[in-house]
């Protein structure tokens, strides 16, 4: 489990927080003749071999396996992927990042993997879950929603730059401390307070299909903080 963990955190850290939008514009428009898939193939085998402590340094060719399965799923999705199916494919193509890690984790010990082993480090675990919950979650909520940009209308009201998204991480941070620090009110004072300070805007708006977009990205958020919350208290328990 530690080995996956690592391997986890690697991918997440070269996935969402190394990677900016214009790198992935940039290997959209070029593809295979794009520099930058490559040097983002290079960074994930980097990381990896990073993450691997002196109990696994011996495995040091996973970084390679590794880079080269990241490179060729992310090119083929780079070919299939078009207007319409870009956020099925994104979730399609994080799926079989995870799943390429536990292939690689289960061909290093040979055998499945769970979640019940008492040596995880819940240092790296706790590293884990911070860091999903900051840009990780922001980028798979934006891609969620992608679906329904379109139909929002502008309220014509202005908001500070990127507001929302730094927002949206700090109230997961929240809920995923106040879960694992067995402060379940909290949430729902958070939540509580959150929907009163939103009510009047909302009211002001008069627009049901922002209404409802609030309400499910607020309901998203809080519910991946908790999952997330309850994940790290069963790997260190």
């Amino acid at each position: 489990m530690e080995l996956f963990i690592k391997l986890l955190l690697a991918h997440i850290l070269g996935d969402f927080i190394f990677q900016t939008d214009k790198l992935v514009k940039k290997k959209e428009k070029h593809k295979l003749a794009s520099l930058h898939l490559y040097v983002h193939a290079a960074v994930h085998g980097l990381l990896t071999l990073a993450f691997l402590s002196h109990e696994h340094g011996r495995y040091w060719y996973l970084a390679i396996i590794i880079a080269i399965a990241h490179l060729t799923i992310d090119a083929l999705k780079l070919y299939f992927t078009t207007k319409h199916n870009k956020a099925k494919l994104f979730f399609i193509d994080q799926l079989a990042h995870v799943v390429l890690l536990f292939g690689v984790t289960v061909l290093v010990y040979h055998e499945l993997v769970y979640l019940t082993t008492s040596w995880v480090n819940g240092i790296i675990v706790l590293v884990l879950c911070f860091v999903f919950l900051t840009t990780p979650v922001s980028i798979i909520l934006k891609v969620f929603f992608s679906r329904w940009a379109d139909s929002l209308e502008d309220t014509g009201t202005n908001s500070l730059k990127n507001a929302g998204k730094w927002i949206g991480m700090l109230e997961r941070l929240f809920v995923f401390v106040f879960i694992i620090t067995d402060h379940w009110e909290a949430v729902g004072f958070l939540l509580t307070a959150k929907s009163v300070f939103r009510f009047g805007d909302l009211r002001k708006a008069k627009n049901m299909k922002l209404t409802e977009y609030v309400l499910i990205g607020t309901l998203l958020s809080f519910g991946i903080a908790i999952l997330t919350g309850l994940f790290y208290n069963y790997s260190i328990s």
